[in-house]
């Protein structure tokens, strides 16, 4: 039997207060890549790799979907959760017998909204919170959740909300910087990506993502300026470092009254190209920025040498790292620029002849990144 390996591991943060939707996006983000419809139309299967995680998640989202009922938030508890990404045969592609298959895996880090909003238990409880947070360092992207319900329910009055939420945040990360950071060094390995997103944005049908920037700028630029000055300091060279240049809206269904219709969601679809791409082009541009091969760097460059030697070249990766940028700055602009303008679409079809799969899985990401800006549901950075 093939055995299957990981290309890649992405891994996401997702940070919101408590009744953000945490719980309900994670299970509608599952629940909906167990559908049918999902198993037609895709490249991949999502799978839960704990049987009894994806068996929770899955009932979550049935009891939306069946019975219009909402799961039970994690009241304090920090849980992670992992997938793996399987391929799924492409119609007429020719099975390669000494070839194995690449999966993606995507590791999904849940951090309990009660721990912005309150002091801790006791020791016990402060020691538990800070070694939640060292395992959400490994992440490539995290996502800050604002809530919609929030800011209908302060209508008029949007920075009431958005300037406390962006500075508990910032006070949350402050009261865990000495424990974390030994010695008072910043990290290497920390989440570079922070991303904006408006979760419950079926509340606010009238608001694309422009809409949503221009609310957090007007009303909370500021206090979204202190977070990303609080989050470098956590950081080595936080100028590799993008922190609320994107934002993207979220749904997980459109909730009525006795009635959850999850077919009708709005960027779940985005999470995983989010993960997988965001990372991987702003890595690309900061590393041919460095001037020197510092621990930054190397850094940054292992955390995109797997997926890019899988499309761009099949040497060995040298070194030391100024040999490295030299030998692959030309594959890697050149493979970011087919991803990123309007030649993708043959880009994706070239890998789709060669039944090149984590291309075709990775090409595909792309348009359905280039698709929700177009359908104003995303906001890429222009850095």
């Amino acid at each position: 039997m093939e055995q299957s390996k990981v290309a890649r591991e992405q891994q996401i943060a997702v940070f919101g207060e408590s009744g953000s939707g945490k719980t309900v996006l994670l299970s509608s983000f599952y629940g909906g890549a167990q559908e049918p419809e999902f198993q037609k139309t895709s490249l991949f299967d999502v799978v839960a790799d704990d049987t009894s995680d994806g068996n929770r998640l899955h009932q979550n989202y049935l009891g939306m979907k069946k019975t219009a009922s909402l799961p039970m938030s994690n009241q304090l508890k920090s849980t992670s959760y992992s997938f793996s990404i399987k391929r799924r045969k492409v119609p007429g592609a020719r099975t390669k017998k000494a070839k194995q298959v690449e999966d993606l895996r995507l590791i999904w880090h849940d951090y309990p909204g009660q721990w912005f909003e309150q002091d801790p238990n006791g020791p016990v409880e402060a020691a538990r919170r800070v070694e939640t947070f060292r395992s959400l360092l490994t992440s490539d992207v995290a996502f800050l959740l604002v809530d919609a319900q929030r800011l209908l329910d302060n209508s008029g009055e949007e920075e009431r909300y958005l300037k406390a939420l962006f500075t508990n945040f910032k006070n949350g990360l402050l009261k865990l910087q000495n424990e974390l950071l030994a010695g008072g060094k910043p990290l290497v390995t920390f989440p570079r990506v922070w991303v904006v997103a408006l979760s419950k944005s079926d509340l606010l049908p009238d608001f694309d993502v422009a809409g949503f920037r221009d609310l957090i700028v007007e009303k909370a630029a500021g206090e979204l300026s202190e977070l990303r000055a609080v989050i470098s300091q956590f950081v080595m060279a936080p100028d590799a470092l993008s922190v609320g240049e994107d934002f993207v809206l979220l749904s997980s269904a459109k909730f009525e009254p006795g009635k959850i219709e999850v077919t009708k969601r709005i960027g779940l679809n985005l999470i995983l190209p989010i993960a997988a791409m965001l990372p991987l082009s702003r890595a690309i541009g900061w590393i041919l920025a460095m001037k020197k091969s510092g621990e930054v760097a190397q850094y940054l460059l292992s955390t995109i040498t797997p997926l890019v030697l899988l499309i761009t070249t099949k040497i060995p990766l040298p070194s030391p790292l100024k040999v490295v940028v030299a030998i692959f700055s030309p594959s890697l602009s050149d493979f970011m620029k087919k991803l990123t303008n309007e030649k993708i679409d043959v880009f994706n079809r070239n890998a789709k002849d060669k039944h090149d799969y984590v291309s075709i899985m990775l090409t595909n990401f792309g348009l359905d990144l280039d698709k929700g800006e177009k359908d104003q549901v995303l906001l890429r950075s222009l850095k």
